[in-house]
């Protein structure tokens, strides 16, 4: 199945009638491949995977009500939500989007990191470090380029960092993938690697006053609901006139939504009203694509939606309002 991991049930014959239903699905016969998986819950009711698997399957046979009962049972039967079964369930309008599951953004990203500097270059043709190092030298108007410390957050294996270490002092990695801090770390990229989500390591590094010249996230807001508390939370650990360059992806209205693609899209309007709540300036914002998405760049002319790139600096909110 399309999961990104697989959970044993414990019963090796209910694990087989799984193994079963995905060679059904590989096949092509989708309704063989679900009653193979209903097999498989009669003899294991708790089997996270099939519940998860069965949802997927029935959105595809066109019962959205039966998926959503399966993807309930994913969700209750694995209480880390490592398949991801409340993302579905929020993008199906039934729960309300919020933050997704940390259990489920670390198996995710646990079960990419084999292949994700291959994937994403290779692949998905993606340009976000390039394009954010180039922003950030425009920021720089000619001036030399050098930062004391850098913060790399959701730093996968550390291709956002790649371009920016020989300018830096030092710099910090944090992610929730073990996985790929192990690749990043076998790159000799970064002075500390964290593994931590990156809202609660940035609360904590502003209770110990840490400051950073440089923060960077790359692609990471595309996980987030809302930008607000994490712009928020990333503005109290830039330094003095430091800078943070991020890429995220946006579409034409003004809030946020969760599409298909089980990526968070916010709106410019709700980007630029998190920047001045966190107390931060946009001094570069471009529309521009950092990847490939089904052979077609993101964005395209039949999809509206853009990726915004984003330098900021620290400032008074008093000084300047600029969503006048």
């Amino acid at each position: 199945m399309a999961s990104p991991i697989f959970l044993s049930s414990g019963d090796m014959v209910a694990d087989r009638r799984f193994e079963w239903a995905r060679d059904r699905k590989a096949k092509g016969d989708l309704a063989g491949a679900a009653d193979l998986l209903i097999q498989a819950l009669e003899l294991a009711p708790g089997y996270a995977a099939a519940w998860f698997a069965l949802g997927e399957l029935r959105e595809k046979l066109g019962d959205r009500a039966a998926a959503i009962a399966a993807f309930e049972q994913a969700a209750e039967a694995d209480p880390l939500d490592r398949h991801g079964a409340t993302v579905h369930l929020m993008r199906l309008g039934v729960r309300a989007a919020t933050a997704m599951p940390e259990g489920y953004l670390r198996a995710l990203f646990d079960g990419y990191a084999p292949g994700f500097d291959e994937a994403v270059t290779e692949g998905l043709g993606y340009r976000a470090p390039e394009l954010l190092f180039e922003a950030v030298r425009a920021a720089h108007a000619g001036m030399r380029m050098k930062f004391g410390s850098g913060l790399d957050l959701g730093c996968g294996t550390g291709p956002a960092a790649l371009p920016f270490r020989p300018l830096s002092d030092w710099m910090v990695g944090v992610d929730l993938s073990t996985a790929m801090l192990v690749r990043a770390r076998g790159k000799g990229l970064y002075d500390r690697l964290v593994e931590a989500d990156v809202q609660r390591f940035l609360a904590e590094e502003a209770q110990i006053g840490a400051h950073y010249h440089l923060v960077l996230a790359a692609d990471v807001f595309l996980y987030f609901d809302g930008l607000e508390l994490v712009l928020e939370a990333a503005a109290q650990v830039i330094a003095p006139a430091g800078q943070l360059a991020f890429s995220a992806e946006t579409h034409d209205g003004d809030g946020v939504l969760l599409r298909d693609t089980l990526r968070y899209a916010h709106g410019a309007a709700h980007v630029q009203r998190a920047l001045a709540m966190a107390g931060l300036k946009p001094i570069s914002l471009a529309s521009i694509s950092t990847r490939m998405e089904k052979g077609v760049p993101v964005p395209s002319a039949l999809r509206p939606h853009t990726v915004i790139l984003g330098i900021t600096v620290p400032y008074l909110k008093a000084d300047v309002d600029f969503l006048n």
